[in-house]
């Protein structure tokens, strides 16, 4: 059996394309796999400090990082799609499926900064810098102070717009850092010659988007072979939990631009939920905290209890 792997071309995306390649080889080593690099149109922009418009108007901002992947899929001209789930619009494309999912990495976001003492420590109007609107509000509900500036690039490009520009520190995935090699627990990390300063950021605050941590594996939804191998290499707990979230961010019509956090964890044979919705003038986030036991329902009791 062979099988083609569609990604984007960054160094993070490369990177969990090879702990799928390295989890595949594991339980079928009989099987030819090969990497397609896909060119996304938010590759194209990525750093360029603009508001980035969507491949397909109805996904928001996300199908600007996963289009192309799933045109090269639908086209035959790739097998599986890998992605970070958070990239992917919570409507699913017609004729694909998100079919499998590896282990989920730590979910927090990080405060990488120059100085030391995380958050509290900041100056008083201190700058940080967030491409995440999400980010944004818990930053500002935490410090009000904060100058807050817009932040887009892969996870280099951001460490080196930290260290080139005025900034006092930038807000990141704990996930991006750590699959590319860095130990945020460490407290710090060197990048370029620079020690800069990592904070983990509590999720009680700063609760993560939704597939935060996730490698999501997309198919063909008639693919059956493609679908029969992926789920020898699913995470259950972690396809389970993304699962919810996709349905929570769906019923909201949540995309990169809705300041929102939901997470889904797996624990007693059932399934804690917690969701944190933020809105302009709100004095405070909507938050609400479900438990059940199948995602589907979890996550529709969760939307009801956010909007009221």
């Amino acid at each position: 059996m062979r099988i083609v792997l569609g990604t984007r071309g960054s160094e993070l995306a490369r990177a969990q394309a090879a702990l799928v390649v390295e989890a595949l080889r594991a339980v079928s080593p009989e099987t030819e796999i090969t990497i397609e690099i896909i060119r996304t149109k938010g590759d194209e922009k990525s750093g360029v400090e603009i508001r980035l418009e969507p491949v397909y108007p109805q996904q928001g901002r996300k199908g600007m990082f996963t289009a192309e992947i799933e045109r090269a899929l639908l086209d035959g001209r790739i097998d599986v799609a890998v992605h970070s789930a958070k990239d992917l619009p919570s409507e699913s494309t017609e004729g694909l499926e998100v079919c499998a999912a590896l282990a989920r990495a730590p979910i927090e976001d990080v405060l990488v900064a120059k100085a030391e003492g995380g958050l509290a420590a900041l100056a008083e109007g201190a700058t940080v810098a967030t491409g995440s609107v999400r980010r944004q509000y818990q930053l500002h509900r935490r410090r009000a102070d904060l100058h807050v500036v817009e932040l887009h690039g892969n996870v280099p490009t951001r460490l080196r717009k930290l260290s080139a520009n005025e900034w006092d520190a930038i807000v990141l995935a704990r996930a991006g850092l750590e699959r590319l090699g860095y130990d945020c627990a460490l407290g710090e990390l060197d990048f370029e010659g620079q020690t800069l300063r990592v904070t983990i950021l509590p999720t009680e605050e700063f609760l993560p988007a939704g597939g935060q941590g996730i490698v999501a594996l997309q198919t063909r939804g008639d693919d059956e072979a493609a679908k029969q191998l992926l789920a020898k290499v699913n995470d259950g707990e972690t396809f389970e939990c993304l699962r919810a979230e996709r349905e929570f961010l769906r019923l909201l019509r949540g995309d990169c631009g809705t300041p929102v956090g939901v997470m889904a964890e797996v624990d007693d044979g059932g399934m804690k939920m917690r969701a944190q919705l933020f809105g302009e003038g709100w004095a405070e986030p909507r938050r609400a905290t479900v438990r059940g036991v199948e995602p589907e329902a979890v996550a529709a009791r969760l939307w009801e209890l956010i909007n009221g």
